[in-house]
């Protein structure tokens, strides 16, 4: 029965969570898929190259009994045969063993990608804990792996017996052959057993695969508290989140009032707007250097009004520029019109016309 703790933990696993795990090594991996593709490389490798094998095994082994029968044999000559026996049978290994390293790489690396950690190696004393070693003897897990253990060597017991069973009627036939016929039948049927055996292996390697990714799934379930915990780690807390907003807005407005007293004009909504607009001869356009509404409208026209600069009324105007010009952008070229004939107004005051 599942704990308290387990049922809160509803959340799926954030991709931190994720990449977490798989730095620790804990990652979906089922040691069927392994297993099946190791075997069904070697099959391979024995149904490909089974005579060449055979025969250069034949060939070692004359080699050896014909050296070791000599007269003179002598300690000498047995160092040199002991060395030529072994590299015989490393090249007549090599390609099963090349193989079968391929194909375990592949296993994984189909399964996990590449992962290199030693995090699963590192000694843990929980481990040594005689309490939790017997908790998970008998865990869901331990369990699992039994029922599984149990029911693949039943069902390749029964492939094993099938295939066995066809072949007895061969059987009394090999008093007649000679000892190569006798070995290729027993290579012929044991390739044969191998391979029934490796499809059933397909199938169970399969069904075990889903079900250490679901278990992986499982394992890594969050709760909604850690889900949380984690965003305010990753994001910070929102109460400093919300004070560094509202430090880098009034950061913001102080340099926005600090532009006020080089604006030309400020045109108004006359009170609930406020936008105050720079511009001399060596600029393209007019430059929106403060805006507001509110409030800081307010406090706009009196920064203008201590540093004498005009205030025009103009509510379409102030409306149009408040919508679609932002702080520290010239005007568009549509209120170009408008724009010049306060500006004109303006300089008329200022005696610059």
């Amino acid at each position: 029965m599942a704990s308290g703790y387990d049922q809160d933990k509803t959340e799926p696993a954030t991709p931190k969570k994720r990449e977490d795990a798989r730095r620790k090594g804990q990652v979906a991996h089922s040691r069927e898929v392994s297993s099946v593709i190791v075997l069904f490389s070697s099959l391979s490798v024995f149904y490909l190259a089974g005579d060449w094998m055979f025969g250069r095994l034949s060939g070692i082994a004359h080699h050896t009994l014909s050296h070791l029968f000599l007269k003179n044999f002598k300690i000498e000559t047995a160092h040199v045969l002991l060395w030529e026996i072994f590299q015989q049978v490393f090249i007549l290994l090599a390609p099963l063993f090349l193989t079968v390293a391929v194909g375990g790489i592949l296993a994984n690396v189909s399964q996990i990608g590449f992962l290199l950690t030693a995090k699963p190696l590192t000694p843990k004393l929980s481990k040594l804990n005689p309490i939790n070693g017997f908790k998970r003897l008998f865990s869901a897990r331990s369990l699992v792996e039994t029922v599984k253990s149990v029911l693949k060597v039943m069902i390749i017991g029964g492939v094993t017996y099938g295939v066995l069973s066809r072949e007895m009627d061969e059987i009394p036939a090999l008093i007649q052959l000679n000892i190569s016929q006798v070995l290729a039948f027993i290579g012929h049927a044991a390739l044969k057993l191998g391979f029934y055996a490796c499809l059933v292996l397909v199938v169970l390697a399969g069904i075990d695969l889903a079900f250490q990714r679901w278990q992986h799934e499982r394992d890594l379930r969050m709760s909604k508290q850690e889900v949380r915990d984690e965003h305010k780690q990753r994001e910070g807390d929102p109460m400093v989140r919300s004070r560094i907003r509202a430090i880098q807005r009034e950061m913001a407005m102080q340099r926005m009032m600090a532009s006020v007293p080089e604006a030309t004009v400020v045109i108004t909504n006359p009170t609930h707007l406020a936008i105050a607009l720079k511009f001399d001869r060596s600029m393209p356009a007019p430059l929106l250097v403060a805006k507001g509404a509110g409030v800081i409208a307010g406090r706009i026209r009196d920064i203008a009004g201590d540093h004498n600069i005009p205030i025009v009324e103009q509510k379409p105007l102030a409306r149009a520029l408040y919508k679609s010009v932002d702080i520290d952008q010239y005007i568009p070229g549509e209120l170009y019109h408008a724009v010049a004939e306060i500006l004109a107004y303006v300089y008329r005051l200022k005696g610059m016309a």
